[in-house]
């Protein structure tokens, strides 16, 4: 039996209740396994959402795309993008943008994910790639922003990297659907990039990331296997086994005979 896209209604319900998961996903593969998998939710690039074959593949997944703000420009522009979203079948938007942008969006009936704590594109602000709200100033500042989200009319907010005991007391405390990337189970749902879950991040592993599969030994050992394919495709031309009999067509012999005539008489 297929499962019911959760709305913004049935998320607020269970606010509070229950776990979700999400992933970021990136390809339609990506969607499609976690579509299988039993995924709730799942942040998206724009240009997925627009592609037809993406509802096919994951029919029930609340989908987020997002985009850094910087890459969209004012809030006209903002508005502009997520009707675009939301007419694909985004269920909601991400942005990272001002309070008063997030405020157009959700004037227009558009759900809005903020984000609060460590936000990547602002990171200069808190220091850098490190937790935020680790002292009761700090902590605060966290608590004020995602007030600001509510009064913006935000209906949730991703807060990554923050003191669990922090999250938990501003999730008790606010209506935002909170979405907890390193930030504890006191939030509403648990937040990873898939490609930290399969192993293909070679870079820097977050402290809360977990790999489940080493996808990352897979594809070299796949490029292994490239290579070696093409080195014996060039070998084989080069002793002239390849192209064999079932790989070419050949013309009747009659036929072959009267085109080498009329070639022949051609160039006389």
């Amino acid at each position: 039996m297929s499962r019911k896209r959760p709305t913004i209604a049935d998320l607020r319900a269970i606010k509070g209740k229950r776990q979700l998961t999400m992933l970021r996903v990136m390809n339609l593969e990506e969607a499609e396994a976690a579509e299988k998998a039993g995924i709730d939710i799942v942040s998206i690039p724009p240009e997925l959402i627009l592609d037809p074959r993406y509802r096919e593949v994951a029919p029930s997944l609340f989908s987020m795309p997002g985009e850094n703000f910087f890459e969209i420009g004012t809030a006209d522009d903002f508005v502009r993008w997520s009707f675009k979203m939301y007419r694909a079948g985004a269920d909601a938007v991400y942005c990272s943008a001002s309070y008063a942008t997030i405020k157009r969006m959700a004037d227009e009936a558009i759900p809005v994910i903020g984000h609060v704590g460590l936000i990547p594109s602002r990171r200069t602000w808190t220091g850098g790639w490190k937790a935020v709200g680790k002292t009761a100033d700090t902590a605060m500042e966290i608590f004020d922003a995602v007030k600001q989200l509510e009064a913006a009319g935000a209906f949730g907010a991703e807060i990554e990297v923050v003191p669990v005991e922090v999250a938990e007391a501003i999730s008790k405390r606010t209506s935002l659907f909170l979405l907890s990337m390193g930030a504890g189970t006191g939030c509403d749902a648990q937040y990873l990039f898939a490609e930290d879950i399969l192993g293909t991040n070679r870079g820097h592993m977050p402290r809360h990331s977990k790999v489940y599969r080493n996808f990352a030994a897979e594809y070299d050992r796949l490029q292994q296997e490239r290579i070696a394919a093409f080195s014996e495709f060039v070998a084989d031309v080069n002793s002239l086994a390849y192209p064999e009999e079932k790989h070419i067509v050949r013309m009747d012999p009659a036929e072959l005979d009267a085109f080498l005539k009329k070639v022949d008489a051609a160039k006389g």
